[in-house]
């Protein structure tokens, strides 16, 4: 009997593993999809910081210990970030510079109740995370990052370099 639950245990995983494994050939898809979601969802949160920044914008960044300044830098961040993630250019060093605004907005203005207080801090975190692994995973094959560095983040170039 032993061996039946063995040999059923098998054969689901096995089945599990192919049923579930052309999903691979959706990445490049899934990260564009990722991209440009956060590109959305950081425009429509910086621009009003970058163009509209209302005094009351800036007296609340100073309640949190920020310099008012800081919704300028904040705005700049998340409007010119969202259009590298969208194009897919420097996605990596953009989605890391996002995700460690995300996690000075948490630490500075979402945490007031504490760290078990995760509905106030959930989207920002969400958001963050993405942004992170985005930094570690890369733009993906439908990227301008893609065509002009390659796979193996190097430039490339069509000209050899001849030896002297």
């Amino acid at each position: 009997m032993r061996w039946k639950a063995a040999w059923i245990e098998n054969k689901v995983r096995a089945t599990g593993r192919i049923k579930m494994k052309f999903l691979s050939g959706f990445e490049p898809l899934g990260l564009l999809v990722l991209r440009l979601a956060l590109a959305l969802i950081f425009i429509y949160n910086g621009y009003p910081k970058l163009v509209h920044a209302a005094p009351e914008m800036r007296e609340f960044f100073v309640q949190h210990g920020l310099p008012w300044y800081f919704v300028g830098l904040a705005g700049i961040l998340e409007c010119f970030g969202s259009l590298l993630l969208f194009l897919g250019l420097f996605t990596r060093p953009a989605a890391l510079l996002l995700a460690v605004e995300m996690g000075v907005a948490i630490w500075k203005v979402h945490s007031a109740h504490g760290a078990m207080a995760v509905r106030d801090y959930e989207f920002p975190l969400a958001v963050g995370a993405a942004c992170f692994a985005l930094a570690t995973v890369g733009a993906g094959l439908l990227s301008v990052d893609q065509v002009v560095w390659g796979g193996g983040g190097k430039r490339r170039s069509n000209i050899k370099r001849s030896k002297d």
